[in-house]
C-alpha cells in the first residue's frame, strides 16, 4: 500500500454496543472495495479484525484494530473498539486518534448501555459523529421507531440521512442546514431553495462542529449500506489538517498547541500497543506533524532516548504492509521500538513536545492472585508486565501488608482475560484467591507495664529492663523517655524505640500493624555487663505486647470514599444497597449529563464485590470512583471474628 498524503486520509472511531455490528461493518466494506474476496463471520472466527486466537474463542472484540480501506482514491483508517464496558480505555484511546466516530446501533435492540457509553465518550473527545441504524434485515426494524427512541436520548441534532443527498432535501434537513450560517438561514427564511454546494457546505460545517448527527440505516452482513457510507465519510469526515490543535507540552514543560501540517517537525503519538508472538512488540501511532520516514530517528520525550523506526507498515487485522513513510494525520505502526509504550509521544529532538496521556478510568474492581505453582511466580510478573504494554488500563499491584498481589481492572470480562491470556501466551496459571484487608489495631486506654528481659546462660549474658506507659495518640508513633538517677544509659534508649517500632509491625490482637500509639519510657533498669542493646529492644518488645493488650486495644478498618454516578431511576436501589454494606451516604449531586453523583463511605471489607453488584443494578449504566479515607475502630462483632481467626492459626 503506498503513503497517501493528509487530505486524502480519514480516521474513524467504530464504537457501540457489543454485537452491534462493527466488525461484521469492516467485513462489508473490505469486500465492498475488493480488500477481501468473502466476508468473514465473527461466530466463524474469521474476521479480519477479530484477529487475536482469543477473540476467536470468545466471539467478540477485546482488542483495538486498526483496518485501513481505500475508497475513490482515499483511504479511511477505521478503528474497531471493542462494545463491552471492561474495554472503555480502548475506546477512548481510539477517539483520541479519530477525527470522527461511528456508532452502531442494533435495529432490533435500539438504544443500549453500550450506545449511551460510546455517545458519552464522543461527548468527550468533541467528535463528530454518524449514527447507523444496522440489522435492518430484521423483522422487527423501524427506523422511525428507532430515531425517535435515539433523538429523544440524545437530542434534536440527530437528523435522519439518506445517500446521496440531492437538492430535493426533506424539511428537517433544510432546517438543520440553515443553522450552520447566517446567510443560509436567511435564504430558508424566504423559502429559496439550496444549491448543491452550499447543502454540502452546510452539512460539512454542522456535522464537524456537532450541530449535525447523522442517522442512517444498514444491514451491513447483506453489504446494504456499505457504499453510501464511505462516500459520506470521504465527503463529510474532517480530514486530519481540519483537526483543531492538539493540546501538549514542551521541553520546558510550558503548554504548547500543535497544529497537523505536513511541511513540519514530525510528531506523533503511540495510542495502542501489540505485543505479537512472531513479530514481538507492535506500535501503533498517529503522526500528528510532518512525515515520519522509515530508517529515521525519532525522540522518546518519556525516556529522552532516541528510538530508530526500521520498518513502518500499515496494519490491516493481523497483515502487514511495507511502506517508506506516513504524512501528518495518518495511522502507522513499528515494530520493536525499545524505550516506547502507549501514550508515549515521538518527535524531532529539534522540536520537543509531549501531547497529553491516553486517558484510562482508574480500576473498579480488583482480585488478589497466586500463581498455581509456586516456582512460576517470576513467569507470572514477567507476562503480566508484557501484557499491561498492551493494555495500560489494569493495574498490578503488590501489597506489602497483606503480601497479596492485586489485578485491577474494570470488570470481571477483563480480568479473567488477563489470566486467560497469561496461560495461553506464556504457559503459567494463576489462581484467585479471597482478598485479605490491612487492618490496624490500637489502643482506647492506658497502660503501664514492665518489660523484663533476663538470660544467663554460660559466659556473657542478657539483661534489659524497661518500665513503659502507654497512651493513645494523634501521630502514628510517638515515643518519649523521662528517665531520671540514670535508671538505663542514655545509649541504651535508641534500642527502646527501635524495639517497640519493630513490634509495631505486628501486633498481639491480630497480627496488623499497630498505629497512634505514645510509648513514654520511665524506668528501668541494667546491668553493668550483661546489659546491651538487643536486651533491651527485647525487653521493649515484652512490654509493648504487655502494654497493648493492658490498654483496651482494638481493630480498626480502612474506610473509603466513593463518588457512585448512576442515572436517577437506579439511585433508591443503589443508596439501600449502600446501607446494607454499612456504609453512609454524605450527599448527592445532579451532573450535566442527567445523572446524579452519590458521594458515600463505606469500609473496605463490604466493598470486594461491589463494581459487579453496582453493573447489576443499574443495567451497567452506573460507575464509581472508590479511594483510602482513613481508618474507623470495627464493630466488636465482626473484630473478634478476625481475632478469633488470626489467634487459630496462631495456635495451629
Amino acid at each position: 500500500m503506498k503513503g497517501y498524503t493528509s487530505e486524502t486520509i480519514r480516521n474513524v472511531a467504530l464504537v457501540g454496543h457489543g454485537g452491534c455490528g462493527k466488525t461484521t461493518f469492516l467485513e462489508s466494506v473490505l469486500k465492498e472495495t475488493g480488500a477481501i474476496d468473502r466476508m468473514g463471520k465473527v461466530d466463524e472466527g474469521n474476521t479480519v479484525s477479530d484477529y487475536d486466537k482469543m477473540e476467536k474463542e470468545k466471539g467478540y472484540s477485546i482488542n483495538t484494530s486498526v483496518v485501513p480501506v481505500i475508497w475513490k482514491e482515499n483511504k479511511i483508517n477505521f478503528i474497531d473498539t471493542p462494545g463491552y464496558f471492561d474495554f472503555v480505555g480502548e475506546v477512548n484511546a481510539a477517539l483520541r486518534a479519530a477525527e470522527a466516530a461511528i456508532i452502531l446501533v442494533d435495529a432490533g435492540a435500539g438504544v443500549q448501555v453500550g450506545t449511551e457509553q460510546a455517545w458519552k465518550a464522543c461527548e468527550r473527545y468533541k467528535k463528530p459523529r454518524f449514527i447507523v441504524i444496522n440489522k435492518r434485515d430484521k423483522d422487527e426494524f423501524d427506523y422511525y421507531k428507532t430515531f425517535d427512541e435515539l433523538k429523544a436520548k440524545f437530542g434534536d441534532h440527530l437528523i435522519p440521512f439518506s445517500w446521496p443527498i440531492t437538492t430535493e432535501i426533506d424539511e428537517e434537513l433544510k432546517e438543520a442546514i440553515a443553522m450552520t450560517s447566517d446567510e443560509l438561514m436567511e435564504k430558508y427564511f424566504n423559502g429559496d431553495n439550496f444549491t448543491e454546494e452550499e447543502i454540502k457546505k452546510g452539512l460539512a460545517e454542522g456535522i464537524a462542529d456537532g450541530a449535525m448527527v447523522p442517522v442512517l440505516s444498514a444491514a451491513f452482513e447483506l453489504q446494504k449500506g456499505s457504499q453510501g457510507l464511505l462516500d459520506l465519510l470521504v465527503t463529510y469526515v474532517p480530514t486530519p489538517l481540519q483537526h483543531g490543535p492538539y493540546q501538549g507540552f514542551n521541553d520546558k514543560n510550558e503548554p504548547v498547541e500543535k497544529v497537523s501540517v505536513v511541511d513540519g517537525p514530525v510528531s506523533a503519538f503511540v495510542f495502542k500497543t501489540i505485543i505479537d508472538p512472531f513479530v514481538g512488540k507492535i506500535s501503533i501511532m498517529k503522526v500528528v506533524s510532518g512525515k515520519l520516514n522509515a530508517g529515521t530517528e525519532v525522540l522518546n520525550e518519556r525516556t529522552g532516548k532516541m528510538e530508530k523506526i526500521g520498518k513502518l507498515f500499515f496494519l490491516r487485522g493481523n497483515q502487514q504492509e511495507e511502506l517508506n513513510y506516513a504524512e501528518a494525520g495518518d495511522i502507522v505502526a513499528a515494530a520493536k521500538l525499545q524505550y516506547t509504550l502507549s501514550g508515549d509521544t515521538l518527535c524531532d529532538k529539534s522540536d520537543v513536545i509531549r501531547y497529553l496521556p491516553l486517558d484510562y478510568p482508574k480500576p473498579s474492581l480488583y482480585v488478589a492472585i497466586e500463581a498455581a505453582d509456586k516456582k512460576d511466580e517470576d513467569k507470572v510478573f514477567s507476562g503480566l508486565a508484557k501484557l499491561r504494554e498492551e493494555d495500560p488500563s489494569f493495574t498490578i499491584e503488590r501489597n506489602n501488608e497483606t503480601h497479596q498481589t492485586l489485578l485491577g481492572g474494570q470488570g470481571e470480562i477483563q480480568l479473567g482475560i488477563i489470566m486467560a491470556k497469561l496461560k495461553d501466551r506464556f504457559g503459567v496459571e494463576v489462581k484467585t484467591v479471597p482478598q485479605k484487608i490491612a487492618y490496624r489495631e490500637t489502643i482506647r486506654g492506658t497502660s503501664d507495664v514492665q518489660g523484663k528481659h533476663k538470660k544467663q546462660s554460660g559466659g556473657a549474658g542478657q539483661y534489659g529492663d524497661v518500665h513503659i506507659r502507654f497512651s493513645p495518640s494523634q501521630e502514628e508513633f510517638e515515643f518519649t523517655e523521662s528517665l531520671f538517677g540514670g535508671s538505663i544509659p542514655k545509649n541504651y534508649v535508641p534500642a527502646v524505640e527501635k524495639g517497640l517500632i519493630e513490634s509495631m509491625e505486628k501486633g498481639p490482637l491480630a497480627g496488623c500493624k499497630v498505629v497512634n500509639i505514645k510509648a513514654d519510657l520511665y524506668d528501668g533498669s541494667y546491668h553493668d555487663v550483661d546489659s546491651n542493646e538487643m536486651a533491651f529492644k527485647i525487653a521493649a518488645s515484652l512490654a509493648f505486647k504487655k502494654g497493648i493488650m493492658e490498654a483496651n486495644p482494638c481493630l480498626l478498618e480502612p474506610i473509603m470514599k466513593l463518588e457512585i454516578y448512576v442515572p436517577e431511576d437506579y439511585m433508591g436501589d443503589v443508596m439501600g444497597d449502600m446501607n446494607k454494606r454499612r456504609g453512609k451516604i454524605l450527599g448527592m449531586e445532579p451532573q450535566a449529563d442527567g445523572e446524579q453523583k452519590i458521594v458515600a463511605e463505606a469500609p473496605q471489607a463490604e466493598l470486594f464485590d461491589y463494581a459487579v453488584v453496582l453493573r447489576s443494578m443499574t443495567q451497567a449504566r452506573g460507575h464509581f470512583e472508590m479511594d483510602f479515607a482513613r481508618y474507623e475502630q470495627m464493630p466488636q462483632q465482626l473484630a473478634d471474628k478476625i481475632i478469633s481467626a488470626y489467634q487459630e492459626g496462631q495456635n495451629k
